[in-house]
Parts: C-alpha cells; structure tokens; sequence
C-alpha cells in the first residue's frame, strides 16, 4: 500500500531528550524490542482517511485486513483461505477465521461491511474511496448519487462476507491489503465519534500489535504484542518502538550507539552506509515527482511550460549530488519492478518510447520555455516551491530551484519549507505552486500510479486533464479488464500521454538506504513499501 509521501529519504529526531525511552533489538526484562526509525508523526489511525506512509505502516502492524503482505506474497489474513470467485470474475465469497479485536469482540463479516460502506460515503471525505472503482455501486455512492448502504459487499452471516463488482478487477485480491478496505468495529467507531484513530485510547486493533502511547501528535511510541491477535505465535517481537528522525546525521549517530535498530539514510550518510555490514538497500515502487499547479497558476496549462521544467533538470546529477545514495532516474511515474508482463517490466518497455521527456536538455528547455511564455501570453513568473521541512527536503528543494532558474529565464522560485502534516494540507487544498510529492504503490499495478492523474482523482492536486487518458485508464479497468494483453497496452498509451505532456514531472525512484541489525531476521518488505514484523525474530 502506499501514501502520500515526504519527499525525504532520511530523517531527524525532533526532540532528543526522548531517545532515553529508546531500546535495542537485545531481549531484556520486557522481552524482544525492535527500535525502528520512522520520517514523522503519525498522522491518524483511522483506516478511511489516512494518506501517508508513516500511518500506514502503523496501520500494517496494529490491523490485518482479508489479505497481508509476506514480503512479495500475498496470503489470506481475516480470510480463512482463497476465495470463490464466479466465473465472470464479478464475485467474491470470502470465509473468515476465527479472528479477534484487542477488546474480544470477533471480527466479523459485518465489521468489513460497516467499514467500507463508511470508507466511500462522501461524509468521511476519504481520499482513498477511488480504490472502490469497480465494487458494484461505489462511483456513485462516492458521488453522492447513492446510498453507502448499496454498496457491492455482504455479509451473508458473521463469518461469511460476499462482494459484488461491476466488472472483473484483475488486482481485486491486492487491492485488500491498503488500509482503506480493513474491517472497522462499529460499536468502537461510533462511540469513539470524531475522535477515533485520535489516540491510543481510540484505536481498536485486530493485528500484531496494539499502538501504545501515541496521543495524535508525539514523536515516540510504542507497538506492543496483540495476545488475542489469530496469529499470535508467530510474533516474536514483543514491542516496537518508533522514534522519529528527520536528519540523517542524527539517524546515524543513533544507529552506531544503538539506540536505534532500522535506520533510513540520505546523502553523505548513505554513501558511508554502503561499506557497513548492516547496510540493506531497499529498492521502493515509489516515484517522487514534481506536481504542478494548473488550477492556481494557469501558465502550467501550456503543455511547453511542463516540458521546459522537465528538460532543465539534470536527474542524474541531483541523485549524485543530493541523494548519494542508490536510486535510479524516474522516466516516468511508474516505478521499475512494479509491473510485469511475461518478463517484461512495464516501466522499462514506457521509457523506450518517451526517454527525451526527461532527459536533461537545457537548450530544449530554454526553446520550448520561451514558446510556452509567448503562446500563454505571459511573462516569466515567480513561483513558490513547497516542501517538507527535513534537511534533504530543503537540499533537493535548493537544487531544482537552482535548475530551473538557471535554464528558464527570467523564472524566479522561491521555497516553502513545512512540516510534513502541513505540506499534504496545503497540497490537497490546492494551496501551492509547485510540489515536491511521492507517490508509493497501493498494489503491484502501474494503474496504482496512472489512475492518480484522471481528471477527477482525489490525489490530483496539480489538476491535469486530458480526456484521452481519462479514458484509456476507464478502458483498462472495463473493456480490457479480462483481457491481459489489450489492458497492457492500452496502460502503456495512458502512461504514454502523461509522460509526452508531464501531466507531472517525475524525478527519481527511491532506494531507499537502510541500516538494519544483522541480529533481525525474517523481517520481510512488501510491494506496497511496508514491513511485516510477523515472523521477525532478533537473536
């Protein structure tokens, strides 16, 4: 699953006095702790609205959905085993096992039921409702056109849920493992009112952990064991600790004294990384990107004006230079290793096409600048740059800002740096210029990416429209839904047009360089950028 992202690739701890409540992996009194490193706050805990990475990977340790990621295995969780499925793919029975919630209440058919209509009502305003696609009614109860009760899902008795699609969904099975389609307690919910995922004390979970300590806005916490979690036995990890980081420096010094177990690096620290014996490159479907705001600056309308910004950017050399670490060029926004075909990488077969949109050409940018000025009618603008407020952040900010101004003349840029909370606010209100986002895979689809940048997704901050690609994503989903090869290329065309116009701009796709200890093992990592600490051990 992935979320809205910062764009920081390594972090710092906001207030050092707290590392005193941090451990190691070592066992001690209170059994095994892994300290884990995490980029900021928890945002919430409410599985329909949550956007971000860090509340995700909360959420994949505190929740289990029908299904859960084994590092690249997909196997039931709730659901007791594979599902019926009909032959037109168009329905879903699915038995659930004996499972429990933290307070003992079962997990039941119901609770799926309550949740996901509660996920698409448009009074929870969730960003993730567009997921629903496909699930027999959800666009127009998303729409305002029907009833959250008509949605597509049944529970036909307490451990039997049926779901019911328009049409097949090739990834419906992967689709499961984001947070937007875990069960929700509607008792627990409904008393917890607006404060549920507020808090410790207003979250009910039915995973491997329980969240302890957490209080909506503090930069520790604690995951300590679910006893009544099914699959208990096989967490032996009893507490994770986290403990935010925002500088890579910090992170650093924190892992070699050992206050911190899993660590992410950026720059001069991941570059020193890579000779230690703990270092452990993770290669993430998550593209960063530029998101350019045509709602409030119509300059970035003109197709030439997005070009230009693309071509006066030198990739390789920022990686080089700011990143340091092991991330590749992004020449699109669908991550390499993300989507396969019979052994070809959808990424890859993309790029073969399109290649010149993103590489560096400061003449091209310069000619195509000046043409898209004069076609606008516009002169050269001054535009603010919005970004997280973490080290790397501000350095990959000052970087682009540099590029740009350099090779299109005349533009001036200036640089907003917020916390990481404020910059998804100011993103989904519309209220920037320009954006340095991420976007990390839902599920191994490119149609996790591609379908962001329909006319009226959610996640479409910069407001980029073209009616072709709305329709070549609506096609890949109904008339090539069953048919393999035709969806395939016709996701190619779509990701063809985004990249020719840079509906957004991509920039890098992340490795992510991380130190983790040698005494950790069975810890595996998902296609949706997520651990699962679920048979994790430390020695």
């Amino acid at each position: 699953m992935k979320f809205r992202k910062t764009i920081v690739a390594g972090f710092a701890v906001v207030l050092t006095g707290l590392l005193t409540a941090c451990g190691s992996s070592a066992s001690s009194s209170q059994g095994t702790t892994i300290t884990k490193m995490t980029g900021d706050v928890i945002s919430s805990m409410d599985p329909s609205t949550i956007t971000d990475e860090f509340a995700g990977q909360a959420l994949v340790d505190t929740m289990d959905g029908l299904y859960r990621y084994s590092g690249k295995d997909l196997k039931p969780a709730i659901a007791k085993s594979e599902p019926k499925v009909s032959a037109d793919g168009k329905t879903y029975t699915f038995k659930l096992r004996n499972a429990k919630w933290s307070n003992g209440d079962p997990v039941t058919a119901q609770d799926f039921v309550f949740a996901w209509r509660r996920t698409v009502s448009p009074k929870t305003k969730s960003q993730y409702a567009y997921l629903y696609s496909g699930v027999q009614n959800a666009d127009e109860i998303t729409a305002g056109k029907k009833a959250p009760s008509t949605l597509g899902v049944q529970a036909v008795n307490k451990t039997t849920l049926k779901v019911t699609l328009e049409h097949a969904i090739p990834y419906f099975k992967t689709l499961l493992v984001n947070p937007a389609f875990f069960p929700q307690n509607q008792k627990f919910v409904e008393n917890a009112g607006k404060k549920f995922g507020t808090s410790s004390k207003y979250i009910l979970s039915n995973g491997p952990y329980q969240l302890k300590g957490w209080d909506g806005t503090g930069n520790t916490w604690k995951e300590t064991k679910n006893t009544k979690y099914w699959n208990a036995k096989n967490v032996h990890v009893d507490t994770l600790k986290g403990q935010v980081v925002k500088d890579p420096q910090t992170a650093m010094n924190l892992f070699q004294s050992k206050k911190l177990d899993i660590a992410q690096l950026s720059g001069q620290q991941a570059a020193q990384a890579k000779s230690m014996s703990d270092f452990k490159p993770l290669k993430q479907s998550s593209t960063f990107y530029l998101e350019l705001n045509e709602k409030k600056d119509p300059i970035f309308k003109n197709t030439k004006i997005r070009q230009a910004f693309s071509l006066a950017i030198n990739r390789e050399k920022f990686i080089k230079k700011v990143l340091d670490d092991s991330s590749i060029v992004a020449k699109n926004v669908t991550p390499e290793g993300l989507f396969t075909k019979g052994g070809q990488d959808f990424a890859k077969v993309a790029a073969k096409t399109d290649a010149d949109a993103t590489k560096y050409n400061p003449a091209q940018a310069k000619k195509l600048w000046t043409e898209g000025l004069k076609e606008s009618g516009q002169s050269a603008p001054t535009l603010e740059l919005l970004t997280d407020d973490t080290t790397q952040a501000k350095q990959s900010a000052e970087y682009f800002q540099s590029a740009l101004q350099q090779n299109l003349p005349g533009l001036k840029i200036t640089i907003a740096t917020v916390p990481f909370k404020t910059r998804l606010s100011r993103s989904q209100n519309g209220q920037f210029d320009m954006v340095m986002t991420a976007w990390g895979a839902d599920f191994p689809d490119a149609i996790s990416f591609l379908d962001l940048f329909t006319s009226d997704n959610a996640y479409n901050d910069g407001k980029w429209s073209n009616a072709e690609y709305d329709a070549l994503i609506k096609q890949s989903k109904t008339t090539d839904a069953n048919n393999p090869t035709a969806r395939w290329n016709t996701l190619l065309k779509a990701q063809s047009i985004l990249t020719k116009e840079q509906g957004v701009i991509p920039l890098y796709q992340r490795v992510q360089t991380t130190l983790q200890r040698t005494t950790i093992s069975g810890l595996k990592y998902s296609p949706a950028n997520t651990y699962d600490f679920v048979n994790a051990k430390v020695k």
